[in-house]
């Protein structure tokens, strides 16, 4: 009976096991669904938090601030507790009580007073204050990440990283750290992609921050490119600039091959003539190029000047003649793309006038019109200028720049390879095709007689709007038999064709050249087109249509009227000749 009772003993000790089991597996469970059930509550508050605070910021009928920030003289309404509570800056800020009071008794704030160095600018400052109260980074706004060069990925261009470090300078300052190390790994993606002298400003802002794996990535990546030491001593704090020297020094130590030598004497009078420039004074330049064999191309004194003088230094060291304006520097730069780096009007404007070529392109393809593009941010680039105000610079130096290609296409640097290049070829194939074509439809004899000087005809005629309108063009064709020198070598001829024409043209028809220039690059694409959109629209081509024909009526009497004066002046000039020689 003892035996028979053990196992009953023990199905009830099982039973009791498992009962006790299932209970605790069930309170387990109940714990876990409540902490769930707790966790999503929480993240549901917190959401609802962020939002309730976002709509202080973005309802102008939530106004409750208490004072403001003022960022490119645009006044920021803050609310001091809630960034007192969230960053320690703003905390000892406002508890010191400073700044001055408008009208309502807000404090005001001015943001170029409370940063040592640097800049933050509206856009940037209302996505760090969107965090500050929610907790969620905004995507960035178009307008002011992004440059105007539409073929860009703006992964890397400059208005993109120029916005990253703005929001990095504006966190480290007013201590935001999780938002600090965000964009540091923010700006380190843009360390190998961005070209060279585009991680300058991440370098500087690195070193502000105090962010040692930053400055080491961006160190690391100047000193083995082939960015100038005077760029690198011009634009960098002391202390990186020596650092990326001393690596440079003990890189080309090492490698005993790539030593070359360099004469001190040669570096200390080219150092010499940088430094009048920096002074402004050109008397003092010409006396250093008379007292050594220096000569301004050997010194990239006109780059130099271009990147950092005073315009009028540059067109007075234009005006001496001594210099090559289309000599590149040791890294395939011209004056130009110096200029259109600093994006300057006059310092481009100087160039142009004194010959810089607009088409000339650096060693990866791009022209003075892109590197001026892919800087300018498309806020800054469609701004508008009230009258009064200073003008659009940036939109400006675009302008004369891509005013300038279309003025005078010519054959682009022969080194064209990429296929941004090629793209860029085509586009001035289809730029002149039009423009000769538009010639024709207007004054057919007197085009017909540039097309036949030039030779036009034997080239094969690019598709363009010209092609549209029945012409057989042959370079919408694929030819799988052509390789791609024997298709560049098709597209110069037909350029250098084309260019000839228009050149005629403007030789023994400069006004009607004129209307047509200025008709190019103001109605060109609608207005060929006459036959497209509503009848309205129809009428109203037609009639600014025989408004051009008008304009170029009167155009070519006038240069009609210009060679029958010269031919006149020279048969008078002929017939005295001829008198005398009787005499």
């Amino acid at each position: 009976m003892a035996n028979s009772a053990e196992p009953s003993s023990c199905l009830s000790l099982t039973s009791s096991s498992h009962q006790s089991n299932g209970s605790i597996s069930h309170s387990i469970a109940s714990s876990s669904a409540s902490e769930a059930a707790g966790l999503s509550l929480e993240v549901l508050s917190l959401s609802k938090l962020s939002s309730s605070l976002e709509q202080l910021l973005v309802d102008s009928t939530c106004d409750y601030s208490d004072a403001e920030i003022v960022v490119e003289g645009t006044a920021v309404g803050v609310h001091r507790c809630i960034l007192a509570a969230r960053s320690k800056f703003f905390h000892e800020l406002f508890r010191s009580e400073k700044g001055t009071s408008d009208k309502e008794g807000k404090p005001k704030y001015v943001m170029t007073e409370l940063l040592p160095v640097g800049k933050v600018g509206y856009e940037a400052f209302l996505i760090f204050l969107s965090y500050v109260y929610t907790a969620k980074l905004k995507p960035f706004p178009m307008e002011v990440s992004t440059c105007v060069d539409d073929g860009c990925a703006h992964d890397a261009c400059r208005p993109a990283i120029n916005f990253a470090v703005e929001l990095m300078y504006a966190s480290f300052m007013f201590q935001i750290p999780e938002l600090t190390s965000l964009f540091q790994r923010h700006l380190l993606n843009f360390v190998g992609k961005a070209l060279v002298e585009d991680v300058i400003p991440i370098l500087v802002v690195a070193f502000h921050c105090q962010s040692s794996q930053l400055i080491s990535q961006c160190v690391e990546r100047v000193a083995h490119s082939d960015l100038e030491n005077i760029c690198i001593e011009k634009e960098l704090p002391h202390e990186v600039a020596d650092n990326i020297t001393m690596l440079r020094l003990k890189s080309s130590t090492d490698d005993e091959t790539n030593v070359e030598a360099v004469d001190p004497s040669h570096e200390k009078r080219i150092r010499r003539i940088h430094k009048a420039l920096d002074s402004d004074d050109v008397e003092l330049v010409k006396l250093l190029l008379s007292e050594s064999d220096i000569t301004l191309d050997e010194a990239n004194a006109l780059h130099y000047a271009a990147a950092y003088c005073d315009a009028k230094v540059l067109s007075e060291i234009l005006s001496l003649g001594l210099a090559d304006v289309n000599l590149r520097n040791s890294r395939g730069y011209t004056v130009l793309h110096i200029g259109a780096m600093r994006k300057e009007p006059s310092v481009i404007v100087s160039l142009l006038t004194k010959g810089a070529c607009a088409s000339d392109l650096t060693l990866d393809g791009r022209s003075a019109d892109t590197i001026c593009r892919r800087l300018t941010r498309p806020k800054d680039y469609h701004a508008k200028t009230e009258q009064g105000q200073e003008a659009n610079k940036d939109r400006i130096c675009v302008d004369i720049l891509e005013r300038e290609m279309r003025r005078n296409p010519m054959a682009v640097d022969a080194s064209i390879t990429s296929n941004a290049s090629a793209d860029d070829l085509h586009m001035k194939l289809l730029y002149l095709e039009n423009r000769v074509a538009f010639a024709r439809l207007l004054f057919p004899t007197e085009a017909k007689l540039a097309m036949d000087i030039a030779h036009t005809e034997s080239t094969s005629e690019f598709a363009g709007l010209s092609a549209s309108k029945g012409s057989s063009g042959n370079f919408g064709e694929v030819d799988l038999n052509e390789t791609p020198i024997m298709q560049n070598k098709r597209f110069r001829s037909r350029m250098e064709a084309l260019i000839k024409t228009v050149a005629t043209g403007r030789r023994y028809f400069p006004h009607c050249s004129e209307v047509l220039d200025k008709f190019m690059d103001d109605d060109l694409p609608d207005l060929f087109y006459l036959e497209r959109g509503t009848q309205h629209e129809q009428k109203i081509k037609r009639r600014r249509f025989m408004e051009l024909k008008e304009d170029v009526q009167k155009a070519f009497n006038k240069d009609k009227a210009e060679r029958s004066g010269l031919s006149s002046s020279s048969s008078k000039k002929d017939s005295i000749n001829y008198q005398l020689r009787k005499l």
